[in-house]
């Protein structure tokens, strides 16, 4: 489609009449055009950042892994001390869960894939889960 020279010259100006908002340079680019001539202008924009989410990954008890197996898994996969693994084994084991962690989405996934399908190839029935963590500023 080919624009009139008239079209083009409207363009144009329209175009001219952009103007930054600062005189620092240009360089931020949460800066926006001002338009002059009609009474408006457009405000920086922000945008808003949302933390992501966070999980819990849960190791579940029963009643024929090893505690010293869930020691090793703990310091394994969750780069726990021995005092910390010991500590969450016991939770584990008079609770009937304990947390190894918090971790994004992703994270959480994979530790739990890979504790599981470890403790599935030693044939031990230990189990992982992950559950959302709940949080007090969610809307």
């Amino acid at each position: 489609m080919r624009l009139e020279t008239d079209e083009v010259r409207t363009l144009m100006t329209q175009y001219r009449t952009l103007q930054p908002l600062s005189s620092g340079g240009g360089n931020d680019p949460t800066e926006g055009p001002e338009m002059e001539g009609e009474g408006q202008t457009l405000t920086k924009y922000r945008p808003k950042v949302k933390r992501p989410s966070l999980y819990k990954v849960i190791l579940l008890n029963d009643d024929f892994t090893p505690q010293d197996f869930v020691v090793f898994v703990l310091r394994k996969f969750f780069h726990k001390t021995e005092d910390e693994a010991v500590k969450i084994m016991l939770q584990v084991h008079h609770q009937g869960a304990g947390v190894a962690g918090v971790y994004s989405f992703e994270v959480a996934e994979t530790k739990v894939y890979l504790v599981n399908e470890f403790s599935r190839s030693k044939q031990h029935p230990l189990k992982c889960i992950m559950e959302k963590e709940s949080s007090s500023d969610e809307d």
